[in-house]
C-alpha cells in the first residue's frame, strides 16, 4: 500500500534494556510500519553463535550488508520503517542515516534517555523471564555500554527525545 505521506525511517539510540525493542513495537504499531529487529534476525540466523562482541560484530554486519538494498527498496516504496538496530555509535548512526538518504526519505532517531541503575534493573529482569533471545550479564553491560556515544548535533539527526 503507498503512502500519503513519505516514509520515514526510525532508528533508535540507547544503552541495552533502556526500551528500545518495546518502543520499536510501538512506533510500528502507530506508523504502520515494518519492523525489522536485528535482535531477532541474529538469533535466527545465528543460533547459539553470539558468545562475544566479536561474534555479533560480525554477525551484525553481515545481517546489515544483506538488508541495506531491503530497507532502501521499503522507503523507496513508500513504507515506514522501524529498524530495532543500535544506533549508539557514531559509526552506526551513519550507515543507519545513509539508508534514509539513499532512499531520499526522512529519518527520526529516537533517543531513550535511561539512567544506567535502570537499565541494569531491567536488564536483569528480562534475563530472569527469558523472554529476549539475548541475556547480558552486568559486566558484559557494562563493557558494551563503554561504546555509546550520545548522538552529536554536528551528525544533523532529527531528534526525538523519549
Amino acid at each position: 500500500m503507498k503512502h500519503s505521506s513519505p516514509a520515514v525511517l526510525h532508528l533508535l539510540c540507547g544503552k541495552i534494556a533502556s526500551g528500545k525493542s518495546t518502543l520499536a513495537r510501538q512506533l510500528a504499531e502507530a506508523h504502520g510500519s515494518v519492523l525489522i529487529s536485528e535482535d531477532q534476525w541474529l538469533a535466527g540466523l545465528y543460533p547459539e553463535q553470539i558468545h562475544s562482541i566479536a561474534d555479533y560484530l560480525l554477525h551484525a554486519q553481515r545481517l546489515a550488508s544483506v538488508l541495506e538494498p531491503l530497507v532502501i527498496a521499503m522507503l523507496r516504496a513508500g513504507t515506514c520503517v522501524v529498524l530495532d538496530f543500535p544506533a549508539n555509535t557514531v559509526a552506526q548512526r551513519t550507515w543507519l542515516r545513509a539508508l534514509a538518504d539513499q532512499a531520499g526519505t526522512p529519518h527520526q532517531l529516537h533517543v531513550l534517555d535511561v539512567d544506567e541503575a535502570q537499565c541494569k534493573a531491567r536488564l536483569r529482569e528480562r534475563n530472569r523471564l527469558g523472554d529476549h533471545p539475548f541475556a547480558a550479564s552486568d559486566e558484559q553491560f557494562e563493557r558494551i555500554s563503554r561504546y555509546f556515544v550520545p548522538p552529536q548535533e554536528e551528525e544533523r539527526l532529527h531528534i526525538v527525545r523519549h
